[in-house]
């Protein structure tokens, strides 16, 4: 009977180990994950701006990594080419050059 009792606490151990041990696992790869996805962020985000600060000029980049599109007289929509897409919306002002962006999303597909 103790022996029985014995080697049903050592499977429960063994189990509780096993189930550490994939909970470990999956924490490490939520943490890997959640990292990759801020840099992709942060880089389609300076993408973004990038493009903002040369809407005037958009002739002088050399790489263009946003796509480009006229909304109204002055107002652009502005999207990222790389994931996550964000997309923001600038006000041109034409006569001193200057952006101002009044809004921004992630697109989602």
């Amino acid at each position: 009977m103790i022996l029985a009792w014995v080697i049903s606490l050592l499977l429960l151990c063994a189990s509780l180990v096993v189930h550490l041990e994939r909970l470990t696992a999956l924490r490490i790869i939520e943490l890997k994950t959640i990292e990759v996805a801020q840099q992709n962020f942060i880089a389609a985000e300076k993408s973004v701006v990038d493009c903002q600060n040369n809407l005037t000029a958009l002739s002088a980049l050399t790489e263009n990594s946003c796509f480009i599109q006229p909304i109204s007289k002055n107002i652009w929509l502005i999207t990222s080419k790389q994931k996550p897409a964000i997309q923001v919306h600038v006000a041109l002002d034409e006569k001193s050059g200057f952006v101002t962006r009044l809004n921004w999303r992630q697109a989602f597909e």
